[in-house]
């Protein structure tokens, strides 16, 4: 079920949505109605909606349609909050905008996820520091990863410095057992933030040799937590370092905020 403004979405909107492409928005695991991390999925729609449209967001309207879509669903369920304007002129994207709220959901899978494969590829996207609907460039290299035998695409920038996943921000374990996020411009990922907050880590520059010869690897983001990386290219790197269950059960520890 898709829910604009807390009603079932016309076919109408849905189509401006998808013709122009032009949006902003956030995905949630929502577990018995709270959220690890809401504060800052919040706090993304608020930045990127003035960023996107140049307009502040009611966010207790859009946590009163998230909790109306979420209604009655039981189990973990991955929502969607994006933020577009169905009567955006193409011709005129500067005119005054009206963002409207679509909310989404579907299940969440079952933690945790077997390990994935990454295939280094060279993207950068789009005014990488929005989380905006144009999915387009990262979806090619996922699939280019893909038909080259991988799970997913690790892009890679000027220098060939590594940055972050298809959907995911990457990090990795160095041998002294630091946690270590590229220092690249990614998308600030909220499943990042907070395990930022909770342990020791610093941020590098890291080039795809060096991701490669890197004691681990994983995957965040809010979908699936925190994910085991096993190979980036043609290099085999552990999926059950101790850091990783260490990772792991600090986040699942995190209480959620109730939505």
């Amino acid at each position: 079920m898709a829910e604009l403004n807390g009603r079932p979405a016309d076919a109408d909107a849905l189509r401006a949505l998808g013709l122009t492409n032009y949006g902003h928005f956030t995905t949630m695991r929502v577990e018995d109605g709270r959220v690890r991390g809401l504060e800052l999925h919040l706090e993304r729609l608020a930045r990127d909606c003035r960023t996107v449209f140049g307009v502040e967001l009611d966010l207790e309207r859009v946590r009163g349609y998230a909790r109306r879509a979420v209604a009655g669903h039981g189990g973990a369920l991955v929502v969607r909050v994006t933020v577009f304007d169905p009567d955006l002129d193409l011709g005129r994207p500067a005119a005054p905008a009206s963002p409207q709220v679509l909310v989404t959901h579907r299940p969440a899978a079952a933690w945790p996820l077997p390990p994935l494969r990454a295939r280094t590829v060279p993207y950068v996207r789009d005014t990488p520091r929005v989380k905006h609907v144009g999915l387009f460039g990262a979806l090619h290299a996922r699939r280019t990863a893909q038909l080259a035998g991988f799970d997913d695409a690790l892009f890679t920038g000027e220098g060939e410095l590594v940055s972050e996943g298809g959907t995911w921000n990457a990090g990795f374990v160095d041998a002294d057992g630091t946690v270590v996020w590229p220092e690249a411009e990614v998308l600030p990922g909220v499943t990042q933030a907070l395990l930022q907050r909770s342990g020791e880590h610093r941020t590098a520059p890291i080039t795809a040799t060096e991701a490669r010869g890197m004691a681990a690897a994983f995957a965040t983001n809010t979908a699936f937590g925190v994910r085991a990386v096993s190979g980036i290219d043609d290099a085999s790197l552990p999926p059950e370092h101790p850091v990783l269950a260490a990772l792991r059960a600090r986040y699942l520890a995190l209480p959620g905020e109730p939505l």
